[in-house]
């Protein structure tokens, strides 16, 4: 249909994703949803497997695009991991594993779907931040570092590739009802109830989850995404989710530091 767009949705499997995929197929475009696992069952948009975290698995996938469909207009990079534990508690490869598939994950997609882009002279990017990443979380402190980055990573990138056409943008939810809540990977010194940390671990994740069950279903992130592939709205960044979520980030970048941290570490409990 005219207007349409091919668009590429990583981690299309479940919540934001299959949300975003199934919205943008609805509305006339041609989706190409992925996962790493096998395929995700029935959906109405075309299914292929990618794994953000290897070269070759993104290459074969934006090369299949681009074989079958001519073109990518739009990239959505949802596919993330959300891992939990104390700074203290995660070893190095397990940090190494969530900044692999949260940064340099979305980083592998953009720079595959690139050249193409910029060959046509037009095409959108969208990044799927975290208000956890514009507010250090505890006990999800590898998580959020890899939201952090990817803000950084998106800002720059919008720079670099506007002269070509190419839109950038970085959506940041807040609490979403998604699977999420049961699919957070805890780190293995997390799981120790020898842990200094052990006992508030169990509480703030707890708080967590209650916080993501009570959430807004994905379909409210889901819009904002297709307005921006179908040029509705331009980047840079947008935060999504409960009023209260979006003022205390707001809130970062007025409130003095040491009174900001101390209001969190009073709300978690993590006091002296």
């Amino acid at each position: 249909m005219p207007g349409s767009k091919v668009v590429l949705v990583t981690g299309a499997s479940s919540g934001i994703g299959r949300a975003t995929a199934d919205l943008l197929q609805a509305r006339g475009h041609h989706v190409i949803g992925t996962s790493r696992r096998e395929n995700p069952g029935e959906a109405p948009w075309t299914w292929a497997r990618l794994d953000v975290t290897e070269d070759a698995s993104v290459m074969a996938c934006v090369a299949g695009v681009l074989a079958s469909h001519g073109r990518i207009d739009a990239v959505v990079n949802n596919a993330g991991l959300v891992m939990a534990g104390a700074v203290e508690d995660t070893s190095i490869e397990e940090a190494r594993r969530s900044l692999e598939t949260n940064v340099l994950g979305a980083m592998r997609v953009a720079r595959a779907a690139l050249p193409a882009m910029r060959e046509r002279g037009s095409g959108t990017i969208v990044n799927m931040g975290s208000l956890a990443g514009r507010v250090g979380m505890p006990f999800q402190g590898i998580y959020s570092a890899s939201k952090f980055a990817l803000e950084g990573l998106t800002e720059a990138l919008a720079q670099e590739v506007v002269a070509f056409g190419i839109d950038v943008a970085l959506v940041a939810p807040g609490d979403t009802a998604t699977p999420v809540v049961d699919n957070r990977v805890r780190t293995v010194a997390s799981k120790d109830p020898a842990s200094p940390y052990a006992a508030a671990f169990v509480r703030v994740v707890a708080m967590y989850e209650k916080d993501e069950r009570a959430g807004a279903p994905p379909a409210g992130v889901a819009a904002l995404v297709a307005d921006l592939v179908e040029g509705r709205r331009h980047g840079p960044r947008y935060a999504v989710g409960p009023f209260g979520q979006r003022v205390m980030v707001a809130a970062r970048g007025i409130v003095p530091g040491g009174v900001f941290r101390w209001g969190m570490s009073r709300y978690f409990g993590l006091q002296r």
